[in-house]
């Protein structure tokens, strides 16, 4: 007798930071068919979040630059569970208030910085996406994708052209 395993629950998850205000056609575009977009923070203003949600829900954290009434009633740092996986969210990396291994939290997702980032540290990964707005130096524009197998996490770095 056959038992039948139940399929992985697969989710992708769009992850966008430092839009200071520009929100790219081609990042538009790069972020449909995602389940969920994560934005960590350097938002610019909220009609960049309006239109991240007509694509898909999403969570954002308040970065350095976020000022004004809309970007008060954003969270600093945020805590969210993706299926069974436990995601912190905070703009600044250097601001993390918690250790993430002794939290329980499998990935951590930053911006600030607008240099992508993939590290994996004591079973934690690290995520910074970059910045999808402005472009900063040499830096490229970039967004992240992170892919949630049941209990696994895999993330990788998307460029964009400008």
């Amino acid at each position: 007798m056959a038992t039948q395993t139940e399929p992985p629950i697969i989710l992708r998850i769009g992850i966008i930071s430092d839009t200071h205000g520009l929100l790219r056609p081609g990042v538009l575009a790069a972020l449909k068919g995602y389940e969920r977009i994560i934005h960590a923070g350097d938002i610019g203003k909220p009609e960049v979040l309006q239109r991240l949600n007509e694509l898909a829900p999403v969570t954002a954290v308040r970065g350095n630059n976020d000022k004004g009434a809309w970007a008060e009633e954003l969270p600093i740092a945020a805590r969210v569970a993706v299926g069974q996986v436990s995601i912190y969210l905070i703009h600044d990396l250097a601001e993390l208030p918690i250790d993430p291994v002794a939290a329980g939290i499998r990935v951590v997702i930053s911006g600030h910085s607008h240099k992508p980032s993939i590290q994996d540290r004591d079973g934690v990964l690290y995520l910074n996406p970059g910045s999808a707005g402005p472009r900063r130096f040499k830096l490229p524009i970039a967004i992240a994708e992170l892919v949630i197998r049941d209990t696994a996490v895999e993330a990788r770095i998307v460029e964009l052209a400008v």
